[in-house]
């Protein structure tokens, strides 16, 4: 196979603030809202495996069959870090992961306070 520049995928890092805290402590709503994100955006969940601090802030990486997205959620700080990678092999997924990124921003009402973009 011919190697190709972007072959590897899009990868990108985030570091976001939020005002309420209430979604970084609430496990169950982000897997609602990130399982259907991966259906509405036609991706294949492997699994899944999260931990819940007592605090009530919780990691969680998902395992995709085209890469991965992490999770880490800090309440008592208002921030949470975020890595959404996605491979191009079978398509270019680079849109993907821009529109997923963005998603989750809205999703949990928050800022940038960093953002790094990566072609793999």
């Amino acid at each position: 196979m011919e190697k190709q520049s972007n072959l590897l995928g899009l990868h990108q890092l985030l570091t976001l603030e939020v005002s309420n805290s209430n979604k970084l402590i609430d496990l169950l709503g982000f897997v609602a809202f990130t399982d259907n994100l991966l259906l509405e955006n036609q991706l294949e969940k492997v699994g899944n495996t999260s931990f819940v601090f007592e605090n009530g802030s919780f990691t969680i990486a998902y395992c995709l069959k085209e890469s991965h997205i992490c999770i880490h959620t800090w309440p008592e700080i208002n921030t949470l870090t975020m890595d959404v990678y996605l491979c191009n092999y079978s398509q270019d997924n680079s849109s993907k992961v821009r529109s997923i990124a963005k998603d989750f921003i809205a999703y949990f009402e928050a800022s940038i306070v960093k953002q790094i973009e990566v072609e793999r």
